[in-house]
């Protein structure tokens, strides 16, 4: 709390948060940085730079038939890293091998051949489904459209909504074209009318930022290494308490008392502070690509620590085996996922499973083979009743109502919780970080698992 503390008085001096190129971020390195060094590491600054994201505005209009004005926010949303047009001329719109009866399986817009009748200049209305976002996109801008709008699938999923207006990104680098994306109720309105004409604008761009991770080491085997990471900076609309001043509070105290011990784990420990996660993970995948081949085979594990103080909280931890959800980390993960279930267990705290689905900066990791895992203690997603029974708590209400919002402040961590992930970070790092065998039961590298990341940060990618 005191580390959170100090966070808060950093947020409170620079604007009111810690976004990743602002002087609280800075002043939120500077503390990290001089906490560590005080305490006898030598911690670096990794550098890097990125081209994030900026949104102005977007409009989407029907200009005919039945001329209508689309709502931001309700009726469609811009694409992260969409491209930019001011929408001055209306364009004819084209449905997109769409699939809107029995299970909806779509591939809409995944192949170039989709787009063989395609009239250049025409808007291209597009499924969500199979492929990502981006290839969509590009696919599209490949055949000239002048513009997309993707919808959603239409399918049920299970804890998964296709059905909704949803928040999607195209990654990195920005897009030729404008992408929005709409409700599949909106989508099956458009695909039913004839001779339909859109008017669609994007005023978005880019701008170059120049960013740090805060790396800090002990000693021990370094073809053996574990990552222990938290992202440090916070979103632009607030100080970022529990999003992520707890894991970074959680791993940064975690550092201080394994120094106090006076013992030098049998692994290397590194622990990480990542810069731009918010605008896309950008701190922790530029971490991983700046690895070699050899060094990919010598980091053992990453532990992930994001978000692990929430108000109406989930003990949640990432399903590794891939047990609960399908998607199972690179070999070694399991492993990580039973270090945590037996530690609860022990202390007769109940858990639940969640996904490796994108959403933290375990994404490089595991895309890289790296066995990987962590905690999460819930972001906006409502608490149900079966959660609530466990837990308590209340139902459906959200895990963390100040998610991404200005009251993250230190009023916005639940202390009980907050200790309980703690105590559970400190006990997997020191587990990690002392054992004599290699995580994944082999000393030939780590293998990949089967996970189909969905999402990058908090944005869907397909």
């Amino acid at each position: 709390m005191n580390h959170l503390e100090a966070l808060q008085e950093i947020a409170d001096a620079n604007g009111g948060n810690r976004a990743a190129d602002s002087p609280g971020y800075e002043a939120s390195l500077d503390y990290i940085y001089d906490t560590l060094h005080a305490a006898g590491y030598k911690p670096v600054r990794q550098p890097f730079s990125y081209d994030r994201y900026d949104f102005t505005s977007a409009s989407l209009e029907r200009v005919s038939p039945s001329p209508e004005s689309y709502t931001y926010g309700t009726d469609f949303l811009d694409m992260s890293y969409s491209g930019a047009s001011d929408g001055a001329f209306p364009a004819r719109l084209t449905a997109v091998d769409l699939n809107l009866a029995g299970d909806h399986a779509s591939t809409s817009g995944c192949e170039a051949g989709d787009f063989a009748n395609f009239l250049a200049g025409n808007i291209a209305l597009i499924q969500r489904g199979t492929c990502t976002f981006r290839i969509k996109a590009d696919n599209a801008a490949t055949a000239g459209a002048s513009g997309v709008i993707i919808f959603n699938q239409g399918n049920v999923v299970p804890g998964d909504d296709r059905l909704g207006l949803f928040g999607g990104t195209l990654d990195l680098p920005q897009a030729a074209i404008p992408v929005v994306s709409t409700s599949y109720a909106t989508g099956v309105e458009l695909a039913g009318l004839s001779g339909v004409e859109m008017r669609l604008a994007v005023d978005a761009g880019v701008s170059r930022i120049d960013s740090f991770n805060i790396l800090a080491d002990t000693g021990g085997r370094a073809d053996r290494t574990v990552v222990v990471g938290a992202h440090l900076d916070s979103v632009s609309e607030g100080p970022g308490i529990n999003d992520n001043g707890s894991g970074s509070a959680g791993i940064l105290e975690t550092a201080l008392q394994l120094k106090a011990l006076g013992t030098e784990p049998t692994n290397r420990i590194r622990f990480a502070f990542w810069g731009g996660e918010e605008d896309g993970l950008i701190g922790s995948e530029y971490y991983v690509s700046q690895l070699t081949a050899r060094q990919l085979k010598d980091h053992a594990v990453n532990l992930n620590f994001d978000m692990v103080g929430s108000p109406n909280f989930v003990r949640y931890v990432y399903d590794g085996d891939g047990s609960a959800f399908g998607e199972k980390g690179p070999n070694g993960s399991a492993l990580v996922e039973k270090v945590f279930l037996d530690y609860f267990k022990s202390r007769n705290l109940p858990v639940a499973p969640t996904a490796f689905d994108g959403r933290s900066d375990y994404f490089g990791f595991i895309n890289n083979g790296i066995p990987a895992g962590g905690l999460f203690t819930g972001a906006e997603d409502l608490k149900t009743e079966e959660e609530a029974a466990v837990f308590g708590g209340e139902a459906g209400a959200p895990l963390d109502p100040c998610y991404h919002a200005e009251c993250d402040n230190i009023d916005n961590v639940n202390q009980t919780v907050l200790e309980e992930m703690a105590d559970a970070i400190a006990h997997s790092t020191l587990t990690f970080g002392m054992t004599t065998s290699a995580v994944n039961g082999t000393a030939k590298g780590n293998g990949t698992g089967n996970v189909d990341l969905e999402y990058k940060a908090n944005k869907l990618l397909k």
